[in-house]
């Protein structure tokens, strides 16, 4: 069950693996996101939560540039909720090392924070390391 989204141009926005394993979905972020780039993966990583329940997502922003926080609306009033009814439980965040996909994660977290388990990590080790612990 892995997906990839590519823009336009062809080039890869997000990979969604699922880890069977730990059960979890690994959401790998690649480049600057839009509103339309987060909208058209949340959908994505919803279809595959309802298809193989899933309490857990890996949510990797190693290689993200860049801002997001146009979506965070969107991520907190449409998203979250559907997730949530999903069966979404988890978000192990590792946090982009671009300062502006920090600032980003930071808002979204006191957004949605109290309705999920977000915890944000330097590293993706650390963020398989807490996933396989819950």
């Amino acid at each position: 069950m892995d997906t990839t989204l590519r823009r336009g141009d062809g080039s890869v926005f997000l990979t969604l693996k699922f880890n069977q394993a730990d059960n979890w979905i690994h959401a790998h972020w690649y480049g600057r996101q839009t509103l339309s780039s987060v909208m058209q993966g949340g959908l994505t990583h919803l279809d595959l939560i309802r298809q193989q329940p899933c309490p857990k997502l890996l949510n990797d922003h190693r290689d993200l540039v860049g801002t997001f926080v146009e979506a965070n609306d969107w991520i907190q009033q449409v998203w979250t909720p559907l997730i949530i009814s999903a069966g979404l439980r988890s978000i192990g965040q590792v946090v982009s090392p671009d300062v502006f996909g920090q600032y980003s994660i930071e808002d979204l977290k006191h957004r949605i924070g109290d309705q999920l388990d977000l915890y944000l990590f330097d590293s993706l080790e650390a963020a398989q390391t807490w996933l396989r612990a819950q």
